[in-house]
This record gives structure tokens, sequence and C-alpha cells, in this order.
């Protein structure tokens, strides 16, 4: 599952990226990490960007780069 197959207010965990060079640099940078616990906030009207939330920090990033982030959901009762 990626990042782009979540659904908002579904909270999940990032497994690993396939971002290179400086994508993945500034995805690192904005917390975007493997163990990182993310929350899909919304869509645009027409799909693309997409808003998450990391801890306090709300990001958008384009569908394509959400595609490239691996995730795994989780259970609501479930700590990471």
């Amino acid at each position: 599952m990626t990042l782009n197959d979540t659904l908002p207010n579904q909270t999940v965990v990032v497994l690993r990226h396939h971002a290179t060079g400086v994508i993945r640099q500034r995805l690192m940078d904005l917390g975007i990490m493997p163990q990182a616990r993310v929350t899909m906030v919304r869509s645009a009207p027409l799909g693309d960007p997409i808003e998450i939330k990391i801890d306090n920090t709300h990001v958008s990033l384009r569908r394509a780069e959400a595609a490239g982030i691996e995730v795994t959901s989780i259970t609501p009762t479930e700590t990471v």
C-alpha cells in the first residue's frame, strides 16, 4: 500500500520510500521517514496534491511523490 492509496483521516506508518536524490532528502527533511506516523488529511478538489499530517506539521505532496512512499495501516489502538 502506498501513501497515495490512503483515505482521509486514515493513519498509517511509513515503511520506506522509493524517491531518489533531492526529493528523497526533502521528504526526509519533512519527517517522512521509516516508522513515521502519518495521517492523511485531505486531497485537493481535483485530486492533486494531498495534505498529510506528521506530528503537528501539515505537508502537501504531489500524488506522484505519495505513490512512491510505502506505508502500512494501523489499528486505532496500536502504538508505534
